[in-house]
């Protein structure tokens, strides 16, 4: 079963179950890859339809996580506190379908593997070697901490 599956699947589960907050929240996630399409039908000559892969999706999930921590982060400064705790639950539902997030040290390993398989000794090769890791590990990291992480390896 594909992801857009599982996520139809589950908004059927959610209606059947009444539960609200999960049914908003897969509503949202529906809307959002829709929205998507349609942007990708508009790009594609001839108006033909375009399929969204499950990488594409991924992407998507993604970016909605990153904006729901964005947005507690700023809620909780603001003292808005029902807000935040209500953007933590989206984060809640949506992760599920996202790839298992590595830890340290296997973004550690990941990166010395992309490094070395690239023979990446400098800074230079920076972009190759996050050109790399993008492509192995899509939605498993949040580049904007492997990015840091890089560029300290490739200076030593």
């Amino acid at each position: 079963m594909g992801l857009r599956e599982r996520i139809l699947a589950d908004t059927k589960e959610a209606m059947k179950a009444r539960d609200t907050a999960r049914l908003s929240t897969l509503r949202l996630i529906s809307a959002a890859i829709k929205d998507r399409e349609i942007a990708a039908r508009g790009e594609v000559e001839g108006g033909d339809e375009a399929g969204l892969t499950d990488a594409d999706l991924t992407a998507i999930l993604s970016k909605m996580v990153k904006q729901r921590q964005e947005s507690a982060k700023a809620y909780e400064e603001g003292g808005r506190l029902e807000l935040a705790e209500r953007e933590l639950d989206e984060i809640k539902v949506i992760q599920p379908y996202l790839p298992r997030q590595l830890n340290e040290d296997e973004t550690r390993a990941a990166i010395d593997k992309a490094i070395a398989e690239l023979g990446a000794g400098s800074i230079r090769d920076m972009g190759r070697v996050m050109a790399e890791l993008r492509a192995r590990h899509a939605g498993q990291m949040d580049f904007g901490a492997v990015g840091p992480m890089v560029k300290d390896r490739l200076m030593k």
